[in-house]
C-alpha cells in the first residue's frame, strides 16, 4: 500500500507540476530508494536492501587494495551514507560573493543544529580542493529535504544550483577536472560527459578569465546516449559559455573532427581530454544501495574491453604533448590498472604515467597496485592468462592481467595511479590515472609518403568527409546510423556579416566595430529567426567542417531574443539573460548604471516606476528611450558591505516604468548578493509575512529542482553507455549530486 501511495502522489505531482509521466515515475522511484526500499516493479513489491555482499568483501581481501588491519574501517564507511558535498562554481566574478555568503550566513547557521537526535556538524572545506571553493557536512540529502529548520539552506541550495552558482557534487568526482590542468586556450574532449558535473567543472576552468568573453578552447562534451545527452545539456546551459558543444556519438569511435588552420584543413587534436568512462560503480555503493545487492565480478570482465577501446579512442585524438585523464568509479584493478597497463603497452612508449602527487595537496590516495588476481563470477581465480581455460577465453582476456616482464612492469610506473578509498576521507571510492602523450600512437605515425591523416585506416580521410558545407550551415548528420535513435535535431544555421538583422541592431545596442558577427547562429532555415545564439569562433570552425561527421544535439548561448514590441522603437530583438556577460563587451549604448537599492527595487517589484529608483539611475533612464536595456552594477570598492563584483541584468525600458527580465533562481541569487533574504514556507510565504515572491514560489522550485535531480541520479546509475555498447553498467560514472 505504501508503494501505491507513492506511485499515486508521484503521478499527482508531476501532473501539477506539468511532468511527463517518465519524468514522474522517477520521482517514485527514487522515493522508494530514499526510504531504504527497492522498487521491483509496478506490481513486485520491495524488500530492504541489506548492505552486505560476501562475495565482494573475499575479493577485495584477496586483492588486498586495502592497507593492512584498515578492511574493517573500509567495510563500515562503505556502508555509511555519504556526507553532502557542493562546489562554488569557481570562473565567475562573484564566487567570492557566494563563498562569503555560505560562510558569515548559512553554515553558521546550521553547525549547532540537531535533527532527528543527529548533531549537524560544521561545514569543513574540502582540504585538497583550491581556494576553499568544495565543502562537505555530514547533512544527508533526506535530512536537508525534510527538516523544517533547514529549509532554508535547502532552498539556497536548490535556487543556487538552478542558476548555475552552486554544483551539489560527490568530492570524488571533482578530482579528474583538476588533475587535467586546463588553461583557456586548450581545446578539450570529455568522451563519457553525462550526466555532466565534470563538463561543467571543465567549462569553469576554461573561464578562468572573466574578462575575456571568449576563450580561445573549448569543451566538446559527448555521451553515448541521446537522453543523457538532454540532462548534460541542462547542465552546461546554466553556466551560459559559448566555448561548450555537446554532441552524441559512441566514445569508443567517436569521429576524427577538422578544422581550418592557416588556410589549410588539419586535423582536429585535442590539449586535454577526460576519459571518465562506464564502470560497475562499487565505489558508489554508499550512495547508490542497488550496486550491494547487484555487485558481481562479471560486471568488470563485461566492461574492461569497452573501457579500453574508449581509452585508446581518446589517447588517438589527443594532440603529442596533451593530457588525458582516465577515471572509474570502481575500485577493481581490472577496470582501472589493467586498462592503463594495456594502454601503456598498445602505445610503445608513446604513453606515459605522470606523475600527480603533488597536484593536489591534502588528498589521500592509495598509489596504483602492480599485482593482481582475476576471478570469474563463481569465485574461480587465474593468476595468469595462461592458466585460463579454452573455454574462458570469451570471458577472460590477456589485457585483464598484468604484465609479467619484470621490466616491462616496472617500467609502466603504475604506482603512479591513483585510489581513493572511502574510509581515509570520508568520501566515494574512485581511481583516477593521468597519462601524458609524448608521440603519436604507433598505429598513427605515417609511413613514407602518406600524409598525417592517412596513419589511421579507421578513420578514412576522404575528400567528401572534408567539404565545408554551404552556406555557412551545419545541417543534420547523414539520415543513416546516426537518426536511428534520439530527436532529429535543427540545423546550426550561421549569419553571414550582411545579413539585414545586424543593422538595426547594431544601431540600437551601438555594437563596437570588433563585434564577431559571423560567431552568430540561429536554429532555423525559414521563416523569422526566434533567438539568436553565439559560439566562440574555434566552435564554428569545427561546426562548419564537421557537419557531416557528428551529431551536434547543443552548443552556444542566447544572446538575443525576438521582440515585436521593440520594432516599434527601432530593434526587434531584446536581451537575453543568458548571454549577457558574453555580449556586454560589445555593448556601447542602452546600459543604465545602477545602485545597490536600485537592484533590490527591480528585482523585488515586477514592474516599477522609473520614480522607484535612486536619483542618478532615474536622470539616466529618463534619457533612454524605450526598449531592452542593460542593468548594471559596478562595485565600491568603499562600501565593503555591497557586493565587490559587478551585476549585469537585462531590462527594459518601458514608458513610465523599468523591468528587470531575469529567470527567478538568478533573481534569487542577485538578491542573496545584496543582502535580502528571501525565503517561503511551505505555503509560499515570504520570511517577512507577504505572499508575493519574485516569479513562483520556494515550494514548487524545491519540488522541480528534486524531481531533476533524481532523475539525474537515475540516468547516472543507469551508465554513461548505453547496450549497444556492451552490458549496462551498473554504477557508471560518478558525477551527480551528493546533496
Amino acid at each position: 500500500m505504501h508503494l501505491l501511495r507513492l506511485k499515486v502522489k508521484g503521478l499527482k505531482a508531476g501532473n501539477e507540476k506539468g511532468l511527463s509521466v517518465e519524468r514522474a515515475l522517477v520521482w517514485i522511484a527514487s522515493r522508494t530508494r530514499s526510504r531504504g526500499l527497492f522498487w521491483q516493479g509496478w506490481g513486485a513489491g520491495y524488500s530492504e536492501i541489506i548492505k552486505e555482499n560476501k562475495l565482494f568483501e573475499h575479493y577485495y581481501t584477496e586483492l588486498k587494495i586495502v592497507p593492512e588491519g584498515e578492511f574493517e574501517e573500509f567495510m563500515q564507511a562503505m556502508r555509511e551514507p555519504l556526507p553532502a558535498t557542493m562546489r562554488i562554481t569557481g570562473y565567475k566574478s562573484h564566487a567570492k560573493e557566494i563563498l562569503h555568503t555560505l560562510k558569515e550566513k548559512y553554515f553558521k547557521e546550521v553547525q549547532d543544529l540537531e535533527v532527528d537526535g543527529q548533531k549537524i556538524e560544521a561545514p569543513q572545506p574540502l582540504s585538497w580542493y583550491p581556494d576553499e571553493l568544495a565543502w562537505h557536512t555530514n547533512l544527508s540529502r533526506k535530512i536537508l529535504r525534510k527538516s523544517p529548520l533547514l529549509e532554508k539552506f535547502h532552498q539556497f541550495l536548490v535556487s543556487e544550483t538552478e542558476s548555475g552558482n552552486i554544483s551539489r557534487q560527490e568530492a570524488v568526482s571533482m578530482i579528474p577536472p583538476l588533475l587535467m590542468k586546463i588553461e583557456p586556450q586548450h581545446k578539450i574532449l570529455d568522451m563519457c560527459a553525462a550526466p555532466g558535473s565534470k563538463t561543467a567543472q571543465l567549462i569553469e576552468m576554461l573561464h578562468s578569465d572573466m574578462d575575456i568573453p571568449f576563450p580561445e578552447g573549448f569543451v566538446i562534451a559527448n555521451d553515448v546516449d541521446n537522453k543523457r545527452c538532454y540532462l548534460l545539456v541542462h547542465q552546461a546551459k546554466r553556466l551560459n559559455s559559448p566555448c561548450i558543444m555537446v554532441v552524441n556519438h559512441d566514445a569508443s569511435s567517436i569521429p576524427r573532427l577538422y578544422f581550418d588552420q592557416d588556410g589549410k584543413k588539419d586535423i582536429l587534436f585535442y590539449d586535454r581530454i577526460l576519459c571518465d568512462v562506464p564502470c560497475s560503480g562499487d565505489g558508489t555503493m554508499r550512495k547508490n544501495i542497488d550496486v550491494w545487492k547487484k555487485w558481481t565480478t562479471s560486471n568488470s570482465l563485461q566492461l574492461h574491453g569497452l573501457q579500453i577501446r574508449i581509452a585508446v579512442r581518446g589517447v588517438e585524438q589527443l594532440a603529442v604533448g596533451g593530457r588525458m585523464v582516465y577515471s572509474t568509479c570502481s575500485l577493481n584493478p581490472i577496470e582501472d590498472e589493467a586498462v592503463i597497463a594495456a594502454l601503456l603497452e598498445k602505445s610503445e612508449g608513446a604513453l606515459e604515467l605522470a606523475d600527480a602527487s603533488a597536484d593536489l595537496p591534502g588528498l589521500k590516495y592509495m598509489p596504483g597496485i602492480t599485482s593482481w588476481k582475476v576471478m570469474t563470477k563463481e569465485g574461480q581465480w587465474f593468476s595468469d592468462w595462461s592458466e585460463v581455460l579454452k573455454s574462458r577465453h570469451t570471458q577472460i582476456r590477456p589485457t585483464m592481467f598484468p604484465p609479467t616482464d619484470p621490466e616491462k612492469l616496472a617500467s609502466m610506473k603504475l604506482e603512479r595511479c591513483m585510489r581513493i578509498l572511502p574510509h581515509h576521507q570520508n568520501t566515494g571510492g574512485f581511481f583516477v590515472a593521468v597519462l601524458v602523450k609524448k608521440a603519436p600512437m604507433p598505429w598513427n605515425r605515417p609511413v613514407e609518403g602518406e600524409s598525417p591523416a592517412e596513419g589511421n585506416p579507421s578513420v578514412p580521410d576522404t575528400p567528401d568527409l572534408l567539404e565545408v558545407k554551404k552556406d555557412d550551415v551545419c545541417g543534420p548528420p547523414p539520415p543513416k546510423k546516426m537518426k536511428l535513435f534520439g530527436f532529429k535535431e535543427d540545423p546550426f544555421v550561421f549569419l553571414t556579416e550582411d545579413d539585414p538583422i545586424f543593422p538595426p541592431v547594431q544601431a540600437f545596442y551601438d555594437l563596437s566595430p570588433d563585434f564577431p558577427k559571423l560567431n552568430v547562429l540561429t536554429r532555423t532555415h525559414e521563416g523569422k529567426k526566434r533567438h539568436l545564439y553565439m559560439v566562440s569562433k574555434e566552435l564554428r570552425n569545427v561546426l562548419l567542417n564537421n557537419s557531416e561527421r557528428m551529431k551536434v544535439i547543443n552548443t552556444g548561448v542566447k544572446i538575443w531574443s525576438r521582440n515585436t514590441d521593440g520594432e516599434q522603437f527601432g530593434c526587434a530583438f531584446r536581451l537575453a539573460q543568458e548571454g549577457v556577460y558574453t555580449l556586454c563587451p560589445y555593448i556601447r549604448a542602452r546600459i543604465l548604471n545602477i545602485s545597490v537599492e536600485d537592484v533590490k527595487v527591480l528585482l523585488t517589484q515586477e514592474n516599477p516606476f522609473l520614480s522607484k529608483l535612486g536619483d542618478d539611475a532615474h536622470n539616466q533612464a529618463k534619457k533612454l528611450g524605450m526598449g531592452s536595456i542593460v542593468l548594471r552594477y559596478l562595485p565600491d570598492p568603499k562600501d565593503l558591505n555591497a557586493p565587490q563584483c559587478p551585476i549585469d541584468l537585462c531590462g527594459w525600458r518601458g514608458k513610465t516604468s523599468i523591468r528587470a527580465f531575469v529567470p527567478r533562481n538568478e533573481r534569487l541569487h542577485y538578491l542573496r548578493m545584496v543582502g535580502v533574504e528571501v525565503f517561503c514556507d511551505k505555503q509560499g510565504k515570504r520570511n517577512d509575512g507577504s505572499t508575493e515572491i519574485p516569479e513562483g514560489s520556494a515550494e514548487g522550485l524545491s519540488q522541480e529542482a528534486d524531481l531533476l535531480e533524481q532523475e539525474g541520479e537515475e540516468m547516472e546509475q543507469n551508465g554513461s553507455e548505453s547496450n549497444a555498447n556492451g552490458p549496462e553498467p551498473i554504477g557508471s560514472t560518478c558525477d551527480g549530486s551528493a546533496s
